[in-house]
């Protein structure tokens, strides 16, 4: 047996969690064209004959505006230390630019073995992949370097092959039929978050927070009730929708979404509340599970 962690780190918006799920074939991290979708720190675990990885998705490093996006730089950040790997993955076709490099920054003290995950390759030219990696390749001590493309299942498994090669434990950290540690409370409402982030634009999904306020598993059916949270009553009428539309929406797509994940069926409830600026304020962040209330 062979075994470890390997942290997945980078700005927003160029692949993390959709690696993540390619990489352990199952749905671990909502997904979204939105930046910054990704707001927790989210384990998936692969299982193969003789390995055990456990991968931390965590969130997009980038200049914090509120509180909640110095909580999040700072979580992804410590989760760069007690690692066996680093996966620092870029967006390919945009190339590594100022924030890559203030991440990269950040990991020059640690001896923590770093590959460059070149994600995204499905919109490049061989030529132009070719050239993206003798362009970087000098940028940091990488260990490895990677293209792959999340989406399409690219190189995935040359991937894993790569990082077997850094794995040192000898334990079984889950068990093999586990695939995520996230609890089925935090995941019902990530799901309906995902699909709110699909129904809205501008600045309404940043906005916006699910918390699942009941989950409760009876013999027939599930159910569920989520709050979501918008930071201002302005963003109540828009997220509800006329007549309730937009939100009757969401609540379906989220519970076919929902009943397969606990392959019952699911009654869901929505509410949407308002917590005023609930992104820079610790009470509403601690509320909400964004910081350990310790």
């Amino acid at each position: 047996m062979r075994s470890g962690f390997v942290s997945i780190i980078g700005r927003p918006n160029v692949g993390k969690s959709t690696l993540i799920n390619a990489i352990i074939e199952k749905k671990v991290a909502i997904t979204s064209d939105k930046v910054g979708t990704t707001r927790n720190i989210i384990q998936g675990i692969y299982n193969e004959d003789g390995y055990q990885i456990v991968f931390v998705d965590t969130p997009g490093i980038h200049k914090p505006m509120e509180r909640l996006g110095k909580v999040l730089n700072k979580q992804a950040l410590s989760l760069t230390k007690d690692v066996d790997l680093i996966l620092f993955c870029v967006d390919a076709y945009a190339g590594i630019g100022k924030g890559d490099k203030y991440i990269l920054e950040s990991l020059s003290k640690s001896s923590i073995p770093v590959i460059l995950v070149l994600n995204k390759i499905d919109c490049l030219s061989e030529e132009k992949l070719l050239k993206t990696i003798e362009a970087n390749k000098d940028i940091y001590h990488f260990a490895e370097i990677v293209p792959v493309s999340a989406l399409k299942n690219d190189n995935i498994k040359h991937l894993i092959t790569v990082i077997k090669k850094y794995l040192h434990d000898e334990i079984e950290y889950f068990p093999k039929d586990m695939y995520t540690s996230s609890s089925l409370r935090f995941m019902a409402s990530e799901i309906v978050r995902e699909k709110l982030l699909a129904v809205t634009e501008d600045e309404v999904p940043h906005s916006i927070t699910c918390y699942t306020t009941l989950f409760q598993e009876q013999k027939d059916i599930v159910n569920i009730s989520i709050d979501i949270i918008v930071d201002r009553e302005s963003l109540k009428k828009i997220v509800i929708g006329k007549n309730g539309a937009r939100l009757k929406q969401v609540g379906t797509l989220a519970r076919i979404e929902l009943e397969k994940l606990v392959e019952q069926k699911v009654y869901l409830e929505l509410y949407v509340k308002c917590l005023n600026n609930w992104k820079d304020k610790e009470k509403y962040l601690v509320e909400l599970g964004f910081i350990d209330n310790e």
